[in-house]
């Protein structure tokens, strides 16, 4: 009998750490479960993506080297509410193209330059529409027009615009305002001209582009 009470003892002690071992593994399963989620509510469920506007905006701050980028500058520049060049300029944050600096945005110039001369034709590309009245871009545009014979003779690249004065095939820009910020100003053109013909030019047309690019980001 005496070797009884042990047996007893200790089986008992055994059930005990298996029910505990079982307890602990289900609040360490809740705990994660927990942690998981408030960290996915804290990041957003959504992959964070790049719209359109949002490459006028990066441009936009990359032509301002003399002044700090904010929010209503960007605006009155662009013709984008502030609200929206704000939200653009989060994505943008987001997907390395701009970085944050000491309060303020700049321009990440190695990620902009990577993304425009490999991925921008492939995310945005270029959509033709109908022939129209516009503000020449692309190929036809003044940075890359005069490098090449065959823009001169043929048909020129467009965007639409009602108060342009070139008739040609129609470009999409990437945000309606595009043509009306371009003409105030003539570097967001360039800008965003040679973009067009990265986005959608011959081989020759986009290396060229790419080059004036790559020296307008240094």
């Amino acid at each position: 009998m005496g070797h009884t009470r042990p047996q007893c003892s200790l089986f008992a002690n055994r059930e005990y750490f298996l029910s505990a071992g079982k307890l602990l593994a289900r609040f360490d399963g809740i705990l994660n479960s927990r942690i998981k989620n408030t960290t996915m509510r804290a990041i957003g469920s959504k992959q964070p993506v790049l719209k359109p506007q949002d490459l006028v905006v990066v441009l936009g701050v990359a032509i301002m080297r003399d002044v700090e980028p904010t929010f209503a500058r960007l605006a009155d520049a662009l013709f984008i509410s502030a609200s929206e060049v704000h939200a653009a300029v989060q994505r943008s944050i987001t997907c390395h193209l701009l970085e944050r600096e000491y309060g303020s945005f700049s321009v990440n110039r190695a990620s902009l330059s990577e993304f425009l001369l490999h991925g921008v034709r492939y995310a945005f590309p270029a959509v033709a529409g109908p022939v129209t009245r516009g503000l020449p871009t692309g190929v036809s545009a003044p940075p890359l027009r005069e490098h090449f014979e065959h823009a001169a003779n043929a048909l020129p690249l467009v965007w639409p615009d009602a108060e342009g004065e070139v008739r040609g095939i129609s470009i999409c820009p990437l945000y309606p305002s595009v043509p009306t910020a371009c003409r105030a100003d003539p570097q967001l053109y360039r800008a965003l001209a040679l973009l067009d013909a990265l986005r959608g030019g011959a081989a020759r047309e986009r290396e060229m582009a790419a080059k004036m690019v790559l020296n307008d980001l240094r």
